[in-house]
């Protein structure tokens, strides 16, 4: 009897020990799923152009009806250079309609061209009387790629305003340790230790898209279908948050909506990829805060990359802040 006492005793006590356990996971298992619940849910939706956007148009009279013509007088195409610094020099002509590149000074915007090293992020040039310089370009083949933009960075796409040249930095004695810079102490790359690695999509991304293996152009043809990523860049904080546009630039190559062969696909944060058939920036809304990632490509009407260098598989990161 009392060994029948005892064995009952201790089975109750091993079902309630059993029990407690399973209590608290339960419990934690209810907590990670309201967190989850409780984080906020992307969707993202393409809108019309923001209105502030219309408005500032509207302000600037015929200038974005304007054809801003570039045309890069230094570096020459194909020279070759014996310094780690570049001067860039540009000519602007065309059908301005008052277009102009300057800063204003209470708002820091403006008309502007981007300036682009190799595959990396563009730096805005604002006035083409004052010098612009790249500093501690590494040896080796690059390019450099301009066009001129608006206030809000949306590029003019009519023929004449992108240009492209390839030039030789040899004997420059960049430091392998310090990014290539303007002359004005903004980053245009990150450290040059690995200057003979592309820079392309499979390059970590960070806010300012910038800590990427520094490229060289040997394998880029200016002649063949080109994509040149532009928006979004950097930090987007109070209207600029929401919505956000994504805009590029194409060379040498129509989309199927003007009876070419060639789509621009498009993946946000990594989600299944869109396209786009027509060659005009879109706005995006509907983002959360914190780090997003986008990633731009040329591929024909199959799906397939188009590559040229690397430069038609571009990834940036930017960054949202509410």
């Amino acid at each position: 009897m009392k060994i029948s006492f005892l064995m009952g005793y201790v089975l109750l006590l091993a079902l309630f020990c059993a029990c407690g356990p399973a209590t608290d996971s339960n419990n934690m298992k209810t907590a990670n799923a309201n967190s989850n619940a409780a984080s906020p849910t992307q969707t993202l939706t393409v809108v019309e152009t923001p209105q502030r956007i219309k408005d500032m148009s509207t302000a600037r009279g015929e200038q974005d009806k304007a054809a801003p013509v570039l045309k890069i007088l230094e570096p020459a195409a194909d020279a070759t250079i014996a310094s780690s610094t570049v001067k860039v020099k540009l000519e602007l002509s065309g059908d301005l309609k008052g277009y102009k590149p300057e800063m204003n000074s209470e708002t820091h915007t403006g008309n502007h061209i981007h300036v682009i090293l190799d595959n990396q992020p563009y730096e805005a040039y604002y006035n083409l009387d004052q010098p612009f310089e790249l500093r501690n370009v590494s040896d080796g083949e690059h390019t450099i790629r301009v066009f001129p933009s608006r206030p809000w960075h949306e590029s003019y796409k009519n023929p004449g305003a992108f240009q492209m040249v390839k030039f030789t930095v040899k004997g420059g004695g960049a430091d392998a340790n310090k990014p290539a810079t303007t002359n004005s102490g903004q980053q245009m790359s990150n450290a040059n230790s690995n200057a003979n690695t592309n820079a392309n999509a499979n390059a970590a991304p960070t806010p300012e898209g910038k800590d990427m293996k520094e490229s060289t152009a040997g394998a880029v043809d200016p002649n063949k279908p080109l994509l040149t990523y532009s928006r979004p860049k950097g930090e987007y904080k109070g209207v600029e948050a929401d919505p956000i546009m994504i805009d590029f630039w194409l060379s040498n190559a129509r989309l199927t909506s003007d009876g070419g062969e060639f789509r621009i696909r498009y993946s946000i944060d990594g989600e299944e990829p869109k396209y786009l058939d027509v060659w005009r920036p879109i706005w995006v809304s509907g983002w959360t805060a914190g780090k997003h990632t986008i990633k731009l490509e040329l591929v024909e009407k199959y799906g397939n990359l188009i590559d040229n260098g690397g430069y038609n598989s571009t990834t940036r990161e930017f960054t949202v802040v509410k």
